[in-house]
């Protein structure tokens, strides 16, 4: 399934949860996410514009596979994303699953995240190690998509479509040079 899903690089959190605030967004959670990413030894979906990811979300569990689509000559513009995700109810051991099947663990990082819902749209604002913090906005459709980015004020022009790993990138990170990747630590592949 597509998502519907857009970006603004190098916010200003308190003055964008100001925002938020005063259009009478609810603020849903503030919490660290937790995530492995995970490929074949080949590395098929990387090479194939995709991954699959495990994620921890504090609530929740889910693993979900993501697609690039429309991959362009600018690598924050994409067309969009492929999404199907699952709830699982472990952690560990869906990572242990994945590696008995051949996979492999590419890197493990963390986020946090702050998350608000104002008319069925999701505003994300993510924090992560290395980068600076950045809004995501999430609805239904793209209509709802671009209500709710003049609604914060937002020049619509100024989004991206891409993934983190595509942003880890646009600021000289690659992702994929780290087996861990979080606030505390960065440990570098050797």
């Amino acid at each position: 399934m597509e998502e519907f899903e857009i970006k603004f690089l190098e916010i200003n959190t308190k003055e964008l949860e100001n925002k938020l605030i005063s259009i009478g967004a609810n603020k849903i959670f503030n919490t660290l996410y937790r995530r492995r990413v995970f490929d074949f030894p080949d590395m098929r979906l990387e090479k194939d514009n995709s991954w699959l990811r495990l994620r921890d979300e504090g609530d929740k569990i889910t693993l979900t596979y993501k697609k690039r689509l429309g991959i362009g000559e600018n690598k924050l513009k994409d067309e969009g994303m492929h999404e199907t995700e699952i709830i699982v109810n472990d952690f560990e051991k869906t990572a242990e699953l994945l590696n008995a099947i051949g996979m492999i663990e590419k890197f493990y990082e963390e986020n946090k995240r702050t998350k608000y819902i104002f008319n069925d749209v999701e505003f994300c604002l993510d924090e992560w190690p290395l980068i600076p913090s950045y809004l995501e906005i999430e609805g239904k459709n793209w209509d709802k998509v671009k209500e709710a980015t003049s609604k914060l004020g937002l020049d619509w022009e100024n989004h991206i479509k891409c993934s983190t790993m595509q942003i880890y990138k646009h600021y000289n990170i690659n992702e994929n040079d780290f087996s861990i990747l979080t606030f505390e630590k960065q440990i570098r592949k050797t």
